[in-house]
């Protein structure tokens, strides 16, 4: 059975969602951040020297890293569902945008997201993450204008990957600008799976405002 270690406001959550999407068995671990520092209790540092989120056991295999998880959990439990057939175009697609999630798309987010803690996002490093984003948005958007997923009918992993960034920034300032995205993160934050995720997050939740 796979053991997710979970802390909460992290993105994790979206190895609930996919973990719920795969419908498999798996025990959920979870950390609450301190409130002040915002950081992840000492308790993490056990399974993940880093003492960060998300962590997966599974067979006595611990893995860390959100993409690696999402690729390891889909090769091993939804090869056949939620990624294309290997050594296809359409797989080294999906594995494109599964490295987009965390290397191209989450750098800016994160930038804005350190820059606003210290009310300093007119450096140039917060002009520099705003034009990052827009490119984001952008190149996303126009990649959904005539499909229904990244990978046009087939819901992947990487779409489950990607959706973190957007939801932040949909959150914050909302993906009026970006109305092809905007339908497509409606579109798969319906699923059940992501409702689940949604749902055990706030259960596990503790607010820190």
């Amino acid at each position: 059975m796979v053991t997710l270690h979970h802390l909460n406001q992290s993105r994790s959550k979206r190895i609930i969602w996919m973990l719920e999407e795969l419908g498999i068995e798996y025990q959920l671990v979870t950390y609450q951040r301190d409130p002040v520092t915002r950081r992840a209790p000492e308790a993490l540092r056990a399974i993940n020297p880093l003492g960060r989120s998300p962590v997966i056991e599974d067979d006595g295999l611990v893995i860390c890293e959100s993409g690696a998880i999402i690729d390891y959990l889909v090769s091993r439990y939804g090869a056949d569902t939620l990624a294309p057939p290997a050594q296809t175009p359409a797989h080294a697609r999906y594995v494109q945008w599964l490295h987009f999630a965390e290397g191209t798309a989450a750098f800016p987010l994160i930038a804005l997201y350190l820059l606003s803690a210290d009310n300093s996002q007119k450096c140039f490093l917060g002009g520099f993450a705003r034009e990052q984003m827009t490119d984001v948005l952008t190149l996303a958007n126009n990649e959904l204008a005539d499909k229904t997923y990244l990978l046009g009918d087939q819901f992947t992993g990487a779409d489950v990957l990607n959706s973190f960034v957007f939801e932040k920034i949909s959150e914050t300032r909302g993906l009026s600008e970006y109305p092809h995205l905007e339908s497509y993160m409606q579109r798969i934050l319906a699923r059940p799976a992501a409702q689940k995720a949604d749902a055990l997050e706030r259960e596990h939740d503790q607010d820190l405002s």
